[in-house]
């Protein structure tokens, strides 16, 4: 076979595979589950029976119904309304009774004996989960269960008195399983087995989750509720996300020539296998799902950006194109695999020890690193090598990078370092006006210090372009311009939700007169609540959690693959440069911080590692050389003259994508995407000014530090020896 019909055969192979994963991809788009903000769902209220439940009770209960509410949606949202309810908004969902059926009515769980008598309660059950084993070869389903300290004693003493008898797991006066028990138990940690199925032993341990609320619940209502975004919305970020893929596009074909054409063929199998995989594994996807496709999407640009640079100049060398490809794809490899990977620890621990809008964002993220890897290494490279087999062999094709001229990043350091302090102190100094003026350090939307949720059921079925157009205008006018202003509909009613920042009385009086005179609704049809944040203290607490450990294996990951620690400081101190830059602008320009923030930033911080490790592996590269281990301020200045193409190219591409989701999208996502841009910038600036030069820094303390400590070890050594031969005169 020769080479032209081996690479024909080899591209209408990919081509093939990329227009099934298209039209897959498109054809089933219809099918990707959607959250509240872009789809609608479910929303269930409960009500405690205990009619004056304490903080602690009520906040203990959000955070177990949050993890219960998870199992259906990665970005349900618990949150309380009033002083004794708790509401659940699951997106994606369109039968309430089925939820109702599935979650189950939370109430209270005991362990009793066959007498009846109450050995321990849903306060004393840490966690349940449901399992696998294998016993001498035949699998058998179990439910592991964790006890708090008071529960493994309670268990201990149950058991030990009831060796050979059942103990009765009860949920609402209902006995859920009965294991028999073998032998008294100690520990806190115990196993359910004789389980028919897997199915059984999820069901079983979720209801004991579930069951170890502190207070009992009632239903109280449940709606379907309309998406707070509309479809009109939607319609209007896929066609900029597809305008901006397709600027991207256009802009790799100009720069890059052929090998831009190959990536932008690449990018469209990107996208179809990307919607695929979203059907696949029932991905629910939200604003901040979005932000992690965004950021995917820049990444796979960014292989190949680096991949190409890398060719050009092979081909700026005099090498051969087939050479030049070759040795591209080599020298790019450990770049591409470290920036990726570290972003993929960061997604993986994001996704274990975040919760809600985190689990989402890091699903999304995970998914597109994973596919952008695929498509870079694999897809562009096939398709390259197909074009040289039709003889593509002409450097013109691919662009030749001409001597690079090699900047002095290192003297202007301390401008850079000088410009990005007083930002961040400004940051600071904003923060501290907010908490005079506002109470608080940012403007904090309604998913983190809560507000007013207001049910109002008009005369006729108002369609959520005529909310946005007549009933949002009276509340934010009401509420002096509060720009946190949701509506959203009940399904298959004339009921609007509007939820705002709490109200006050003069304000809620104002609001029910301007309702009743402008659209003429019952005003006993009218009621308002006081809810809390969506986003509770514990979830807060776990993506602080998550944040850090994140930052800690990064950290671990880049000592490891350098083999210098200074690396890995270097990239966590520009990381956190890119946070406290956005934080800044979030502080001074009153920007609202929800949940997508914590998106935002996520998304920042996966941008910024990776654009930092490019500049990194070249530095590695350049300590090889021997006249540049000895001129570290020229070795740095080298790696970041020859990322620079690369740093700019990456950010513009990015930049591309989320400047058209700003222009063309709706308000929502427009507060979404202007401090994705400010991140962008910021990281595209740390990762050419700021890491590089500190990692100079840190190696000439380290150096300094380390011929300081040789003088005064020869010192000591020196004056030992006068001492001795002076005690031997």
């Amino acid at each position: 076979m020769n080479n032209k019909l081996k690479g024909a055969l080899t591209l209408l192979l990919i081509l093939a595979i990329t227009a099934g994963f298209c039209f897959l991809g498109v054809n089933g788009a219809g099918d990707i589950k959607l959250g509240l903000d872009l789809n609608g769902g479910v929303s269930i209220t409960y009500q405690t029976v205990d009619p004056n439940p304490t903080s602690e009770q009520m906040s203990d209960t959000i955070y177990k119904l949050q993890l219960k509410a998870q199992g259906y949606s990665t970005e349900a949202q618990v949150y309380q309304e009033g002083s004794n309810r708790i509401n659940i908004d699951i997106p994606g969902a369109t039968d309430a009774n089925e939820i109702l059926a599935e979650l189950g009515e939370p109430g209270t769980l005991q362990f009793a004996d066959s007498s009846g008598n109450i050995l321990l309660t849903g306060d004393d059950v840490k966690n349940a989960t449901a399992g696998m084993t294998n016993n001498n070869g035949k699998n058998e389903y179990i439910i592991q269960l964790t006890f708090n300290d008071a529960g493994a004693t309670k268990f201990a003493d149950a058991t030990a008195a009831n060796v050979g008898k059942p103990i009765f797991i009860i949920y609402n006066d209902s006995v859920i399983s009965a294991p028999t028990v073998q032998e008294a138990i100690s520990g806190g940690q115990a196993s359910i087995t004789g389980l028919t199925d897997y199915e059984e032993a999820t069901r079983i341990a979720s209801t004991i989750r579930i069951g170890a609320l502190p207070v009992q619940l009632t239903e109280l209502r449940s709606n379907v509720i309309g998406a707070t975004l509309g479809q009109e919305a939607i319609s209007t970020s896929l066609k900029a996300g597809a305008i901006g893929l397709g600027l991207v596009m256009l802009f790799m074909i100009l720069v890059y020539l052929l090998p831009g054409f190959t990536a932008s063929l690449a990018l469209v199998m990107y996208t179809g296998l990307e919607l695929v995989i979203l059907q696949a594994f029932e991905v629910t996807l939200t604003l901040p799902g979005i932000a992690g496709i965004i950021l995917s999407i820049g990444m796979a640009v960014d292989a190949n950006v680096i991949i190409f640079t890398r060719i050009k100049e092979e081909l700026g060398l005099g090498n051969s194109v087939e050479g030049s490809i070759k040795a591209g794809y080599s020298k790019a490899l450990s770049a591409i695999l470290d920036g990726n990977i570290t972003t993929l620890i960061a997604a993986a621990v994001l996704y274990l020890r975040g919760s809600g809008t985190v689990k989402g964002f890091a699903t999304t993220l995970a998914i597109g690193i994973i596919i952008s890897l695929i498509t870079a290494l694999f897809v562009t490279r096939g398709l390259l090598w197909c074009f040289v087999q039709f003889g593509a062999t002409s450097p013109k094709l691919y662009g030749v990078r001409k001597e690079i001229k090699v900047i002095d990043f290192i003297k202007f350091r301390k401008i850079a370092y000088t410009a990005s302090a007083i930002v961040i102190i400004t940051g600071f100094v904003f923060l501290g006006m907010n908490k005079a003026s506002l109470g608080n350090l940012f403007n904090y939307d309604l998913d983190f210090q809560g507000g007013s949720s207001t049910n109002v059921t008009f005369n006729e079925d108002l369609s959520l372009e005529e909310i946005d157009a007549k009933v949002s205008p009276i509340f934010k006018e009401v509420t002096g311009g509060d720009a946190s202003v949701m509506a959203s509909k009940v399904s298959g009613t004339n009921e609007v939700i509007i939820k705002t920042r709490t109200l006050t009385t003069e304000e809620r009086t104002k609001l029910y007169k301007d309702l009743v005179d402008t659209f003429s609704v019952d005003e006993n049809k009218i009621t308002t609540e006081n809810i809390s944040g969506a986003v509770s203290r514990e979830m807060k607490v776990d993506a602080v959690w998550a944040f850090v450990i994140a930052i800690i294996c990064m950290l671990i990951y880049i000592w490891i693959r350098f083999k210098d620690i200074k690396f890995a400081s270097a990239s966590v101190l520009a990381l956190t440069h890119d946070v406290l830059v956005t934080v800044a602008f979030y502080a001074g320009l009153k920007w609202a911080v929800g949940s997508t923030f914590i998106a935002c930033i996520l998304t920042i911080v996966g941008y910024s590692i990776n654009a930092t490790i490019v500049v990194f592996d070249r530095i590695r590269e350049n300590l090889a050389d021997p006249d540049m281990k000895k001129d570290f301020g020229a070795c740095v200045n080298t790696a970041i003259s020859q990322t620079l193409t690369r740093s700019i190219n990456t950010s513009l591409t990015t930049f591309i994508m989320v400047i058209v989701l700003y222009i063309l999208g709706v308000s929502s996502i427009r507060d979404f995407t202007l401090p994705l841009m400010v991140g962008i910038a910021a990281g595209a600036w740390s990762s050419i000014t700021i890491a590089g030069p500190l990692w100079f820094d840190l190696t000439n303390w380290a150096t300094k530090r380390r011929a300081d400590k040789l003088a005064k070890e020869k010192a000591a050594k020196a004056e030992a020896k006068t001492t001795k031969k002076a005690a031997n005169n």
